[in-house]
């Protein structure tokens, strides 16, 4: 009897018993020929990391069917495919699978090849099947918070930082799809799979921040229908009063949830041609050139003076909570895990959604910064008054009553279709992070008063302060961004968690780069702002704060790459093994 326990793994026994720790276990029958098809090795990683057995629950067992001595089929979903046969003395009844890796080689040691997948085959059909998820996840890219970013980048900057939104959208779709193929291939969202790797203390912390970046948007959605309802309202509905008024109509918006998930993705879609038609209708109005439009998006252009202005624009771009949220979304669409094939249609198709989705959202953002940057980036005296506080009143001077209420529209319809899709990020986060359930609305009360009272505060106070909290919360979404963009790089190119789906190499390292960069932007950011401060003291504080924000990053990065015995303290953060209970 040969050995295999370099080619199969053991069962170990955890501390609450004995159980199997491992997410797929193959047990031999008691014949002594045993049959394999051979694409049953791709669906059999699917389901092999130990990693995502949850704690009480037993891991699956799945029996090698027998054959007779003239060979069989197994079927495959719609596949029959001959069986190859694994030789007795494989000793797989004792064993159990850790990796897909593992298998390979066990398979390769029995003689046993493996095909390459079944070729894949668009269908209009199956593109229509996925729709949804992609939608409602752009939906983020178009926000308030978005708007406020597009107008300062237009009036500051002009042209010059198009190609910022280009690179920020394009990165954004990468984070997006990494997300996307996370929550097919493993059937968790990013905050259960954080919560399941990661120490219970970093988990948390990881909670933390995205509850901050939720509570960010949430403010700024609140702030922006608060100004489109003034302005609708010729000003007779106070900017607290329309504060207040969101609080209520995003419950209303829960009732749609009762209609079915497509009537819902439906409804939020039609909100995105709103915002397409009338910030186009704002497009063709102001007429801006077509030349530095082109200039400004594809010749890149970065001055010291812009560094504060892109990183807010990257901030509202991409938004931390969403890349949480996709990967929860996507799980709406049944998709067969233990079929190879039908997984990587599925990422597939979620991909072509996400391109176009997003490819729709950076025109429209484009519309509003053009717009922006053709009417006003020359009065550089007055641009510091522009923010979505004054943005509607000044296009309606400059173009008309028309220009006014287009752009009330549109932003009343950009701050209520990001309503939901933030109340959703924060159901799946809480659940995923704390397994903490809670009705949807109870969710939302919560989230909403954390975001309304300081709204309503300012408001009523210092209402024309808005638009510098808007600002504010834009570079805070960047700045939290790393505790999004590095737990979904790391798990999507662990081959442990994704399998033959892993992050492609080059892929990898392309991401990989494009994260460190936006690492190193928010630092130079941060050590300029600090310059900014007056008192040594809060420059003290503030140097403190960003060693911390620094050295956390780093832990993210490297936890799981370090190997040397001095920092074995920091490698056993990593959760290598499952808790049974």
């Amino acid at each position: 009897m040969r050995e295999v326990d370099s080619l199969l793994g053991k069962n170990r026994e955890s501390e609450g018993g004995s159980e199997a720790e491992y997410g797929f276990s193959v047990h031999r029958p008691s014949s002594a020929r045993t049959t394999v098809a051979t694409d049953f090795l791709h669906d059999l990683e699917l389901t092999s990391d130990r990693d995502f057995v949850e704690p009480g629950v037993a891991a699956d067992s799945v029996e090698i069917p027998d054959s007779d001595d003239e060979g069989g089929t197994l079927e495959v979903g719609s596949n029959s495919i001959q069986a190859a046969e694994l030789p007795a003395d494989l000793p797989v009844s004792s064993s159990s699978i850790t990796s897909y890796a593992s298998f390979v080689r066990a398979a390769a040691s029995a003689g046993v090849g493996i095909p390459p997948l079944k070729p894949f085959s668009f269908s209009w059909r199956k593109l229509w099947a996925f729709t949804g998820p992609g939608w409602l996840m752009s939906i983020a890219y178009l926000d308030p918070g978005n708007l406020e970013a597009d107008l300062q980048t237009g009036v500051v900057a002009g042209y010059e930082l198009l190609w910022v939104l280009l690179v920020g959208t394009c990165i954004g779709f990468c984070l997006q799809m990494l997300a996307a193929r996370l929550g097919v291939v493993t059937g968790k969202n990013l905050a259960e799979v954080c919560r399941i790797k990661y120490d219970g203390r970093i988990s948390k912390l990881l909670w933390i921040m995205t509850e901050v970046a939720i509570i960010g948007a949430d403010i700024q959605e609140v702030i922006g229908s608060a100004f489109a309802i003034n302005i609708l309202t010729m000003g007779y509905v106070p900017l607290w009063a329309g504060v207040l008024f969101t609080a209520i109509d995003t419950f209303a918006f829960l009732f749609l949830e009762n209609y079915g998930i497509r009537k819902l993705e439906a409804f939020f879609c039609s909100l995105i041609a709103v915002m397409a038609i009338t910030f186009g209708v704002e497009y063709v109005i102001s007429s801006p050139s077509q030349a530095e439009v082109l200039k400004g998006t594809f010749v890149p252009i970065m001055r010291r003076s812009n560094i504060g202005v892109a990183v807010g624009l990257i901030g509202a771009v991409i938004m931390p909570h969403n890349i949480y949220l996709h990967s929860a979304l996507v799980q709406s669409r049944k998709v067969d895990r233990k079929s190879a094939s039908k997984v990587r249609d599925a990422n597939v198709y979620f991909a072509i959604e996400s391109a176009i989705a997003l490819l729709v959202s950076f025109i429209i953002n484009l519309f509003v910064v053009s717009v922006f940057a053709e009417a006003f980036h020359n009065e550089r005296d007055e641009h510091l008054d522009i923010g979505l506080s004054q943005a509607g009143h000044k296009l309606g001077a400059r173009y008309g009553p028309v220009a006014l209420y287009v752009w009330a529209i549109g932003l009343l319809a950009a701050g209520q279709s990001s309503t939901m899709t933030g109340t959703y990020a924060g159901q799946f986060v809480m659940e995923g992070f704390l397994r903490l359930k809670m009705p949807m609305w109870r969710r939302v009360l919560i989230t909403r008063s954390v975001a309304i009272i300081p709204s309503v505060l300012v408001a009523a106070l210092v209402h024309n302060k808005l638009d510098a909290l808007d600002q504010f919360i834009n570079v805070l979404q960047s700045i939290q961004l790393p505790f999004a963009l590095l737990p979904v790089l790391k798990f999507t190119s662990d081959p442990h968690i994704m399998g033959i789906f892993r992050t492609p190499p080059v892929l990898a390292v392309i991401v990989w780069l494009l994260g460190a960069s936006i690492i190193g932007i928010n630092l130079i950011a941060t050590l300029d702002s600090i310059g900014d401060l007056g008192s040594t003291a809060g420059q003290v504080v503030a140097y403190i704060v960003s060693v911390v924000y620094m050295i956390f990053i780093l832990y993210l990065a490297v936890w799981d790459m370090i190997s040397v015995p001095l920092f074995r303290f920091v490698r056993d953060r990593y959760k290598g093994k499952v808790e049974i209970e």
